[in-house]
């Protein structure tokens, strides 16, 4: 919820009218072009200093879910963020107390960023450490799902507070959102922490610095995590965000449609994310991933040439394909392709920190594209999303399969075995749960 809907707040938070006239009366002037693209990036530079603190929030979050436990990383990252997003609503405007209005967003803007940072691995490992060794690719795209879960009510509640008076077009969708957090505390809360880091504990096999061990050995995941990573976040970024700027600044009368195409474009996202995971699970993770940058690669230029022709039918095709085909079968996968990059000791904070640092890159997306549109036109916008897509697919061919066809025979041989071992002790054979393919 901190979004599209934070670029309209800042424009509420910086000065925009002229000083009072003799006759007491305040106007609000008119921008000229230039004036209108720099406060764009400015609002856009507010944005993606959340995703600065994600990298912090991620070093953080996965050192302390490797170490103490996944379960109360999660359930503090929730409190600050909840926290955080609920006073960006109670913000003052630039109008009450002056500079100091931008400056408190910023700074909430920024714990939002720690806590979304440390959330995020914990999440993951929790979903993909309780599941089924054959569906570990489901039960981790779950979690993914409510990313577009969040953007459809976000932007379904934005829609409806829109026609609202002043400042509570903005304020009412973050004040709103205290009672998801308040329902999202009470769900953790009763949740039990990860059977296989419960096991790693136990068998003293945790790292006493787990965020140092990760960096030292396991960089090499980190690094393939933050190019899967960033095609990604690219690709919403530059869609759901930029691209809805780019519309509404040329063709304001499509924003009500763009709008709507954003929300049913999250709303389809929400089975894709769910049934790419699934997928995952049957053929392996790399052939969805390949498929899903083959396509942004492709989508690239069209994207904006489909958006140019301003008719509503075709701005609707183009963010039901960013959003709910691309953009969702990319984080359907990751979820499990993601984390198994890593051994459990160190699976968070690997996870959390080449996601998080690639989230920080992903984040100047929006401002990238608004300044190479600038410069160049449209077409220095596509040529970023291509690129981010290039780099996703240079590595997932770098990657490789964590759950081919031979991983999942072996896995099944290891359950076969075991469970006869177990049967002949006297313990029921399906007591055994294989770990993952990066458990070591």
């Amino acid at each position: 919820m901190s979004g599209n809907m934070t670029l309209y707040q800042v424009s509420e938070l910086r000065p925009h009218a002229e000083p009072a006239h003799p006759g007491g009366s305040t106007k609000r002037r008119c921008r000229p072009e230039s004036d209108r693209f720099v406060g764009t990036l400015l609002s856009f530079a507010t944005l993606a200093v959340g995703f600065v603190m994600r990298p912090l929030g991620g070093a953080i979050g996965g050192y302390f879910a490797d170490k103490v436990g996944r379960k109360p990383v999660l359930v503090t990252a929730m409190l600050v963020m909840g926290a955080a997003t609920f006073l960006i609503g109670a913000l003052p405007t630039y109008e009450q107390v002056g500079v100091l209005a931008p400056i408190l967003l910023v700074v909430l803007r920024m714990l939002q960023g720690l806590a979304f940072g440390a959330e995020w691995g914990g999440a993951i490992t929790m979903a993909y450490e309780h599941a089924p060794w054959h569906r570990r690719g489901m039960f981790a795209a779950i979690p993914q799902s409510g990313n577009p879960l969040g953007i459809a009510l976000a932007s379904g509640v934005f829609a409806w507070s829109d026609p609202l008076d002043g400042n509570w077009q903005w304020r009412t969708p973050f004040l709103l959102s205290a009672v998801l957090v308040m329902v999202a505390l009470i769900v953790r809360s009763r949740l039990s922490e990860s059977p296989e880091f419960q096991e790693a504990q136990a068998n003293g096999k945790t790292e006493k610095n787990p965020l140092l061990e990760t960096l030292a050995g396991d960089w090499r995941g980190i690094l393939r995590v933050i190019a899967l990573r960033v095609v990604e976040s690219f690709a919403y970024y530059s869609t759901a965000t930029y691209l809805l700027n780019y519309i509404t600044e040329r063709h304001p009368d499509l924003r009500p449609v763009a709008l709507s195409a954003i929300t049913a474009a999250s709303v389809l996202a929400i089975a894709v994310t769910f049934l790419a995971g699934a997928l995952t699970d049957r053929i392996g993770r790399r052939p969805i991933y390949i498929t899903a940058c083959t396509a942004a690669i492709l989508f690239a230029f069209p994207m904006y040439l489909l958006t140019n022709s301003a008719r509503p039918a075709l701005v609707v095709t183009v963010f039901i394909i960013g959003i709910g085909l691309i953009h969702a079968s990319l984080t359907g996968t990751q979820g499990s392709l993601l984390t198994e990059q890593f051994r459990t000791a160190t699976r968070t904070s690997g996870a959390s920190l080449g996601y998080q640092v690639a989230a920080a890159i992903g984040g100047f997306a929006p401002l990238l594209a608004a300044a190479l549109v600038g410069a160049f036109g449209w077409p220095g916008a596509a040529l970023l999303y291509l690129g981010a897509a290039l780099i996703g697919l240079i590595g997932i061919l770098a990657t490789k399969e964590t759950w081919g066809r031979h991983e999942r025979e072996r896995v099944l041989r290891l359950v076969a075995e075991g469970g006869r071992a177990q049967t002949a002790a006297g313990t029921p054979a399906n007591a055994v749960l294989p770990h993952s393919p990066g458990s070591r």
